[in-house]
């Protein structure tokens, strides 16, 4: 798989944007990069690559290979892969993934469990 930094993407790395002045509600299922800049409410299932941009509002269980949060969650997350939540993110609700990145300054209230990690 490539390697993807969240930093040096753009629009066209994306196989579906979901515009700002889109209001979703129910369940979302890709598996292909998907973007969403409006607003979802349900559920999200993937095999793929999710970024929740920055103005962007979901209420949401999210299940998903990675998944970048630039903008707000209400929901759990769980990634196969990895879970990162930008400066400007904020998050409520429980992370479960094997690698948890949280920059400094973003908001988190939830719980975090790595799975396939070991302290031995």
């Amino acid at each position: 798989m490539t390697e993807v930094y969240n930093d040096f993407m753009e629009d066209s790395d994306f196989d579906t944007i979901l515009s700002p002045d889109i209001d979703f509600s129910g369940t979302l299922q890709f598996e292909k990069p998907f973007m969403i800049r409006g607003k979802v409410s349900g559920e999200i299932n993937s095999t793929g690559f999710l970024v929740v941009d920055e103005n962007a509002e979901v209420n949401a269980d999210i299940n998903a290979l990675r998944v970048l949060i630039r903008g707000q969650v209400k929901g759990n997350v769980t990634a196969v892969e990895k879970v990162e939540v930008t400066v400007t993110g904020k998050l409520a609700g429980n992370v479960t993934a094997p690698e948890i990145y949280m920059e400094t300054g973003c908001i988190f209230n939830g719980r975090c469990t790595m799975i396939g990690k070991s302290l031995e």
